[in-house]
């Protein structure tokens, strides 16, 4: 006899009591009547999915090719979607309050499918700086063959710097025969932890250019202690390969918003099949689980590590968001920010020399790029990550040779301390 049980449906209040993401992370868009009583969902490793009728395929495609508004309502081809990347989607809105989010298989193609989508021949991207070097990359060098220019200012500008910016991505656009497409940020920045007026920015955007999206990659700071859509921000961009996934053992990207920005992103990723597979997308959804709990422990050791490191001999400054000496971005950081995060710049006193001789010292720490991990990484931007930044670019943005940048993860804080006092004695 057939299951006649009928899924349940989703509940995000109970009475007047609004449940927080960390509690919907654990069963939110997904109900095991689906899948056999299954308490977890399934991987559904499958290539396509078998329509109902040949009425539901024809809908469904009308939805998928954009023919019909509004999207697919049904499962058709894993290029497309799948049941494990939509209630994964499901999810990571939650968390930046978005109408709408896609996953993708890196952060680097949500980023590029995010400006082919919305960038046409002749257009200008007005971003911040410094960004993840792929990112100023991809725009510097690859927007740019296809007739995509770009301005910048620096991620602690004002609104009239930003203004002034704007104005200058205005005039490039008209002389290109395009407008200004995208204003995109990234805050804090890679690797300076520098911080971005993301309400100055908004209000500028309004004032000169109101069709514009604002992108903002929250990578460091989200989900959880940073939601930067609340300050005015359209889209939020994420590797999720670090806090999210959080475990070092997958890479994707994601990308939330209202669902007038996330349409046209669907749509080209369809096309270019950038989306997440069913494993990435059905392990982010048990690193989800414990996101909040991770990023806590791991923002609670930074603040102990740093406490440490603060009054070193050998220490030379730290780019920690706990530790703000600016008075404007601590500004930033109060209206914009819940908590300063466990990546930060260690300023070692000397060179590349003794950075290098600091990061062979580390025995608990292990040596290698990416972050938000639930272990510490440690590495050395200007000659790894940030190493394609022409160095005249690195000195204006402070990318210097004596900066190490630190992901604390979440093993004891004392053992973390003790390993940087010994390397820092190899200096």
């Amino acid at each position: 006899m057939a299951d006649t049980r009928k899924p349940k449906p989703a509940v995000t209040r109970i009475g007047n009591h609004e449940l927080s993401p960390a509690t919907l992370m654990m069963g939110h868009g997904y109900d095991p009547v689906l899948s056999e009583g299954s308490l977890k969902a399934p991987i559904f490793l499958t290539s396509t999915f078998a329509f109902p009728s040949a009425a539901d395929g024809k809908r469904f495609f009308e939805g998928i090719t954009g023919k019909r508004p509004g999207g697919t309502d049904g499962l058709v081809y894993s290029r497309f979607n799948g049941p494990n990347q939509q209630i994964l989607e499901g999810r990571l809105a939650l968390w930046d309050g978005a109408e709408e989010a896609l996953v993708f298989s890196s952060g680097m193609s949500a980023i590029a499918t995010l400006f082919l989508a919305h960038c046409n021949q002749g257009d200008v991207i007005v971003h911040s700086g410094p960004l993840y070097a792929a990112t100023e990359g991809f725009i510097a060098r690859t927007l740019s063959r296809f007739g995509v220019g770009y301005v910048d200012f620096p991620a602690g500008a004002t609104r009239a710097e930003i203004e002034a910016k704007l104005e200058e991505g205005q005039a490039l656009a008209a002389k290109q025969g395009g407008k200004v497409a995208m204003l995109y940020l990234e805050s804090p920045a890679n690797p300076t932890n520098a911080l971005v007026d993301v309400e100055a920015v908004a209000a500028a955007r309004d004032a000169l250019c109101p069709g514009a999206p604002i992108a903002i990659d929250n990578t460091f700071l989200g989900p959880l202690w940073q939601q930067p859509i609340r300050q005015g921000a359209d889209i939020v961009v994420y590797s999720l390969t670090k806090y999210v996934g959080g475990h070092s053992d997958l890479v994707a990207g994601g990308l939330s918003g209202a669902k007038k920005w996330m349409d046209p992103i669907r749509m080209l990723r369809n096309t270019m099949g950038t989306i997440a597979d069913p494993n990435t997308a059905w392990m982010l959804m048990r690193s989800l689980e414990t996101v909040e709990l991770r990023m806590s422990r791991a923002g609670e050791n930074a603040a102990k590590v740093c406490a440490w490191l603060k009054d070193h001999p050998k220490v030379e400054g730290l780019g920690y968001l706990g530790m703000i000496a600016d008075p404007r971005q601590q500004d930033i950081y109060d209206r914009h920010c819940t908590g300063a995060g466990s990546t930060f710049s260690l300023f070692i006193k000397g060179g590349e020399a003794e950075s290098f001789r600091f990061l062979d010292a580390l025995q608990i720490a292990k040596l290698a790029v990416s972050l938000g991990g639930t272990e510490t990484l440690a590495s050395h931007p200007a000659s790894m990550t940030h190493l394609s930044v022409p160095d005249e670019r690195k000195a204006a943005l402070g990318i210097t040779d004596n900066l190490v940048r630190i992901s604390i993860g979440i093993e004891a804080a004392d053992d973390l301390i003790a390993d940087f006092d010994q390397a820092l004695a190899a200096v």
